[in-house]
């Protein structure tokens, strides 16, 4: 349909968006990874009290005949006079997702909760549940794959109906992301720092689970994740990436398709991201849009990051705007704007137009036209490379050298992943607690000496430093620095002379440490002779030979140790 709407274009824009989007290679993964769900047809049906009816329980029946097995739970103080013997429950729970669902039911005269399906079909999981219930038993927003929350307004029951019946069978559905904790922010030495991808998921597929000595791990369920991308496009480091396709593939497309528009002589190009779920709504869309709009068509609108819409900018792109609806659920709404309120404030400081990217609301097309940028920002960067921050800061610094920025660091929005660390001097010990958890080595030590180095291109807000510090010295400013060789480049926030240990002369710890530490101990009663409190001067190995010979010296001092 969409591509039978471009051909029909006899404008120059027009036929030249023709010629990009049918001349420019697809994006695709040739064998994505996939999870399989294996259904036999089992389907639990929850009924509101009010609607448990015998007339209602048969008619359910009767639609669900080919289903292996229809089983009906009811909330205590349902009526029902039927042939159909329902299941009560005062209290119950759900979770799970096709082919595996577990709902555990109390009844007011036990506290016990009682496995439902081993009673009620001698198998331990339901594999499809139809929720009837005002208040939905699983209320993520975006359900589980065999979860249809009917009673709370969508789907509707017709359309679930006719699904629920398909959903015999194995059934293969694609892993949509790729995580790599080596680069995630989230913990640190148990510490928890950034939570932005579990915050940002509507289907509650993210979770942060306690593993070892290393502290939590985010873990994806792939079984419940829907592939809608809000963690991905939340995710500061490029930790979980979208992986249908990979995020550099997409700028890839989207550098080629803007080169093969140009070329053909197509002027002032404007980005609409489209969802390929929605393809109906998207014609209807550029209906109402001039022909230099360009669909750049995604699994799901926030799949694509900040760092994709900015390689678009400094590749020709005068606009990049997302053909959303108000209809999607309120996290994807909410990551959306918030992403796109950064960008916009990052657009303002170089004097760009801040609707340079915005949200396109498709209901909003029936009553009012958009605001669309049609003056080219004249910018080139050509291929972005590196990791996400890096291609990001790319296409930053090409759009900075262009458009001068009103300030050269100016203040972002509070959460946002890009930003500076002060450091409080007189407090900082330079222990080294935050190098130690920093999980883009932003905050490093470099060499042999007791100093603190900072590259602020590096930080990505986690707040992992603050959280490890002891001395509560460090503070986080998130911001823009526009200065390219500063936000780059190492710098020192704090820095001491070594220690020299008393005995070998060998530097080992920082001098203002040892000083804090011997004042502080000073008082303690194992500190209460003069040589317990020259140790705290030494280092490791010296510490243990001074003990050794004390003792060599004084057989009796053994009883102490």
């Amino acid at each position: 349909m969409l591509k039978e709407f471009l051909a029909q274009s006899t404008s120059t824009n027009g036929q030249a968006r023709h010629y990009a989007c049918n001349n420019t290679l697809e994006l695709s993964n040739l064998i994505p990874p996939t999870v399989s769900y294996e259904s036999q047809g089992a389907l639990l049906i929850i009924i509101n009290e009010h609607d448990a009816t015998e007339q209602s329980l048969s008619s359910l029946q009767q639609q669900f005949s080919s289903m292996a097995s229809v089983t009906f739970a009811v909330p205590l103080g349902a009526k029902i006079n039927s042939v159909i013997s329902p299941y009560f429950f005062s209290l119950a729970q759900l979770s799970g997702y096709l082919g595996r669902f577990s709902f555990h039911i109390l009844q007011s005269s036990s506290i016990s909760k009682v496995e439902l399906a081993p009673v009620a079909i001698g198998q331990p999981h339901f594999d499809v549940v139809l929720d009837l219930s005002a208040e939905a038993l699983i209320d993520n927003e975006v359900p589980p794959v065999g979860y249809f929350p009917v009673g709370r307004g969508y789907p509707k029951l017709d359309d679930a109906i006719e699904e629920i019946k398909a959903l015999i069978g194995t059934f293969d559905k694609p892993k949509f992301f790729r995580l790599d904790t080596d680069k995630c922010a989230h913990s640190s030495r148990g510490v928890k720092g950034c939570e932005r991808c579990i915050l940002s998921c509507p289907a509650g597929a993210l979770s942060s689970e306690g593993r070892d000595e290393t502290g939590y791990k985010i873990e994806i369920n792939p079984y419940l994740c829907q592939g809608v991308g809000t963690c991905a496009t939340s995710c500061p480091t490029g930790a979980i990436e979208y992986a249908l396709p990979y995020p550099k593939d997409t700028q890839g497309f989207i550098e080629r398709t803007l080169h093969n528009y140009q070329t053909q002589g197509g002027r002032d190009p404007i980005v609409l991201f489209c969802s390929d779920e929605h393809e109906t709504y998207n014609v209807m869309a550029l209906r109402a849009l001039p022909d230099n709009v360009i669909p750049i068509v995604v699994n799901e609108l926030p799949s694509v990051g900040i760092d994709t819409w900015f390689a678009a900018l400094s590749n020709g792109a005068s606009q990049v705007l997302f053909a959303a609806s108000r209809r999607m659920p309120a996290t994807i709404i909410r990551v959306l704007n918030e992403e796109v309120s950064i960008a916009k404030t990052l657009l303002r400081q170089l004097g760009i137009h801040a609707q340079s990217i915005d949200i396109l609301y498709l209901e909003d097309l029936r009553t009012s036209k958009p605001t669309l940028i049609e003056t080219p920002l004249n910018v080139k960067v050509g291929e972005v490379q590196g990791d996400k921050r890096a291609r990001l800061f790319q296409s930053l610094d090409a759009l900075a050298q262009t458009f001068t920025p009103l300030q050269m660091q100016a203040g972002l929005p509070q959460g946002a992943p890009y930003g500076t660390v002060a450091c409080d001097t007189d407090k900082c010990t330079l222990c080294m607690a935050c190098v130690a958890v920093c999980p883009t080595m932003a905050l490093h030590n470099e060499g042999q000496l007791p100093m603190l180095s900072f590259i602020e291109q590096d930080c990505v807000q986690c707040g992992l430093c603050e959280g490890a510090c002891p001395e509560d010295a460090l503070n986080l400013t998130p911001r823009i620095n526009w200065d390219q060789p500063l936000r780059t480049t190492a710098i020192t926030l704090n820095k001491d002379e070594p220690a020299l240990c008393l005995r070998c002369q060998k530097p080992f710890a920082p001098k203002s440490m040892i000083t804090m530490l011997q004042g502080k101990l000073k008082g303690h009663s194992h500190f209460s002779n003069d040589q317990a409190i020259r140790r705290i001067a030494m280092c490791e190995d010296c510490r243990v030979a001074d003990i050794y010979d004390e003792m060599a010296k004084d057989p009796t001092k053994q009883l102490k140790y």
